[in-house]
C-alpha cells in the first residue's frame, strides 16, 4: 500500500518504524540499542502515523525490536540537555510559560490517543519490559498479547513524576482504582501472569509465539465488517466511560506540571 503521505524522516528521527501490508500496519519502536526508550521526537513519529496512516488500515500493531518493548523515557529527558532539537527535556518545561507547557505535553500526548480510536483496532505485542511511557503506550491500545517475559511498570511516581501520557484513565478502566492507585504509586512490575490475571493482557504466551498469536488475532478481528468492529468498539468505549479522555488528559498535564515545578523547587533547595 503507497503511503506518499508519510513522512520518512519524521520516522526515523523518532526511532520508529512502519511497515504496511494490506489492512495491517505494524509499528515499530526501534532503538534497541537503549530499549526503545522514548524521546519527544518518538511522539511526534507516532502522532504523524496517527494523523497520515491510510483509513484503509483496520489494524494498527505496536511492538519494540530488540529485547524489550519500551523502557520509558530516554533518560536525556532528566538531565537538562536538549533532546530532539528540544532544550533542556523535562527541566526545560520550566522556561515555558503554563499555557506553553500544557500544549506541549499535549502534543506529547497525541502519539497515544489515536491508538483508542475506535476507527481501527490497535494491539501492543510486548516482551521483556514496558516501563512508563512503554506501559502507556501499551494502554492506548485496544488488546495487549504479552510474551511471558513481559513485564509492565509505572515507574513515574517513584521519579516523582506522574503518569501523563493517557495512561491512568485505561488503567483505572481495566483494573479498578485500588489496583490502579497500587501499582503507580508503588512503582512495582507487574509479571505478565499477574497482568493476565487482573485483565491487563488479554492474552500470555511464550516469547516464541508471540508473533503467531498476535497474527491470529489479527485474523479474527479483520473477519467481521470494518463498520461493524469500529461501532462495536465505539459503543464498548462509551460505556467504560467515566470522565471525559480531554477531561483526563488535561488532569494529567497540569498534575505533571505541578511536579516538574515542584523537583526543580527541591533541587534548588540542594
Amino acid at each position: 500500500m503507497p503511503v506518499p503521505a508519510i513522512d520518512a524522516g519524521v520516522l526515523e528521527r523518532g526511532g520508529v518504524r512502519l511497515a504496511l501490508a494490506g489492512p495491517l500496519a505494524t509499528i515499530t519502536l526501534d532503538r534497541p540499542d537503549v530499549l526503545n526508550a522514548q524521546t519527544p521526537a518518538t511522539w511526534a513519529a507516532l502522532r504523524h502515523i496517527g494523523d497520515q496512516l491510510d483509513p484503509d488500515v483496520r489494524v494498527v500493531v505496536v511492538r519494540g525490536s530488540g529485547r524489550a518493548f519500551s523502557a520509558g523515557l530516554d533518560r536525556r529527558m532528566f538531565t537538562g540537555e536538549p533532546v530532539d532539537g528540544e532544550p533542556g527535556g523535562l527541566p526545560g518545561m520550566l522556561a515555558l510559560s503554563p499555557e506553553e507547557a500544557d500544549a506541549r505535553i499535549a502534543s506529547y500526548q497525541a502519539g497515544f490517543t489515536w491508538l483508542s480510536d475506535p476507527a481501527r483496532v490497535t494491539i501492543a505485542a510486548v516482551h521483556g519490559h514496558a516501563i512508563g511511557a512503554g506501559f502507556q503506550l501499551a494502554l492506548a491500545c485496544d488488546f495487549r498479547v504479552l510474551a511471558e517475559d513481559a513485564q509492565f511498570c509505572m515507574a513515574e511516581t517513584g521519579l516523582g513524576l506522574v503518569p501523563d501520557l493517557g495512561g491512568t484513565l485505561p488503567l483505572v478502566r481495566l483494573v479498578g482504582y485500588s489496583r490502579a492507585a497500587e501499582i503507580c504509586v508503588t512503582s512495582r512490575r507487574v509479571p505478565a501472569a499477574e497482568a493476565l490475571q487482573m485483565g491487563l493482557a488479554n492474552s500470555v504466551v511464550p516469547l516464541a509465539d508471540l508473533d503467531a498469536a498476535v497474527e491470529s488475532l489479527v485474523a479474527a478481528v479483520t473477519k467481521p465488517l470494518a463498520g461493524a468492529v469500529s461501532e462495536t468498539l465505539a459503543l464498548i468505549a462509551s460505556a467504560a466511560a467515566g470522565p471525559s479522555l480531554d477531561s483526563q488528559l488535561a488532569v494529567e498535564r497540569a498534575a505533571q506540571l505541578r511536579r516538574i515545578n515542584a523537583l526543580a523547587a527541591l533541587s534548588a533547595q540542594g
